[in-house]
C-alpha cells in the first residue's frame, strides 16, 4: 500500500484542479454586475450579421454606485433612441442580458450622473 507522502502530489494536483474549475466557473457564469445607459443611436454601428446580431453600441454605462464604464454590446435590431437599459455585464463574457427599464427604476447615483430627475 502507498505511503501518504507518495500520494501527496496526487491529491494536490486533485485540489488545483478543482480551485480551477471553480474559479472559471466564478467567472463565467456567477460573476454578475448591473450597468445602465441609455441608448444613443447615433452611436449605433452596423456589424456583419454574426449569430443574429446586426448592430453594435458603444455606450457609456454606470453601476448602481455611479462607477463609468465605456460598454460595447450587440443587438439584432435597432433599439429605442433614449431609452434606459439595465445590462447584465460579466467580466469575462460582456453584457449578456439587457432589459428597458423606466427612469424611476435606475439607481440613485446612476440618475445623478446621467441628469434623470
Amino acid at each position: 500500500m502507498e505511503s501518504f507522502k507518495e500520494k501527496l502530489p496526487v491529491i494536490i494536483a486533485v485540489i488545483i484542479v478543482i480551485a480551477l474549475l471553480a474559479g472559471a466557473y466564478y467567472f463565467l457564469v456567477i460573476n454578475k454586475e448591473e450597468y445602465y445607459t441609455k441608448i444613443d443611436n447615433a452611436k449605433i454601428q452596423e456589424i456583419t450579421e454574426s449569430g443574429g446580431m446586426k448592430y453594435e453600441y458603444t455606450l457609456t454605462a454606470y453601476n448602481k454606485k455611479g462607477k463609468e464604464k465605456e460598454i460595447k454590446f450587440k443587438t439584432s435590431r435597432e433599439l429605442r433612441d433614449e431609452a434606459f437599459l439595465e445590462l447584465e455585464v460579466m467580466q469575462v463574457r460582456g453584457v449578456v442580458n439587457w432589459k428597458e427599464v423606466q427612469p424611476n427604476e435606475l439607481p440613485e447615483d446612476v440618475k445623478s450622473k446621467m441628469n434623470v430627475e
